[in-house]
């Protein structure tokens, strides 16, 4: 095993180390409780509601499965596992993409819009608890404004080969 080489290496502050790691401890475990929540109130992981929320707010309840992948970050073999699951609930449809032959759409049906009105309240709920009821108005702008500038700056480049949706 080879060690990578130190020479350079801008290593964390004790106070970037401490922020770091809480921040890994947090989003992990706001992960899990809204994983959790979801599961006992809706019988589906937060990666389900999500997929279902995204649908739901696409023009038509409908997206191109590639670009459904893109949106969630993930690749196309745990898509197609997920709406398979959705589908069985009858909270999803595939149907074939008119404009390309080799391409599908997921459709968000009646029923699944129908458990998104079930469920959001109790999600919601399980945010506000867990982030925004802890959190002054000045400590929710300023963490908006954080997260904006991190995700800007972690959109991957479009000519990347190795995202997850492409795979």
């Amino acid at each position: 095993m080879t060690t990578a080489p130190t020479t350079g290496t801008r290593w964390l502050t004790d106070d970037e180390q401490r922020v770091w790691r809480a921040y890994i401890q947090t989003t992990t475990l706001l992960e899990d409780h809204l994983d959790r929540q979801l599961q006992r109130d809706a019988g589906m992981p937060h990666l389900y509601y999500g997929l279902l929320v995204q649908l739901s707010q696409s023009p038509g309840g409908q997206l191109r499965m590639t670009e459904l992948a893109k949106d969630a970050k993930i690749t196309r073999s745990r898509l197609s596992h997920a709406i398979a699951r959705l589908e069985k609930n009858g909270w999803v449809r595939r149907e074939d993409c008119p404009t390309d032959k080799r391409g599908q759409n997921a459709v968000l049906t009646e029923e699944g819009h129908a458990m998104l009105r079930r469920s959001a309240p109790g999600h919601v709920a399980a945010v506000r608890q867990a982030v925004f009821d802890r959190l002054t108005p000045e400590q929710v702008r300023r963490l908006g404004e954080i997260m904006g500038i991190l995700a800007a700056e972690l959109q991957p480049d479009r000519s990347d080969a190795d995202l997850p949706w492409l795979r």
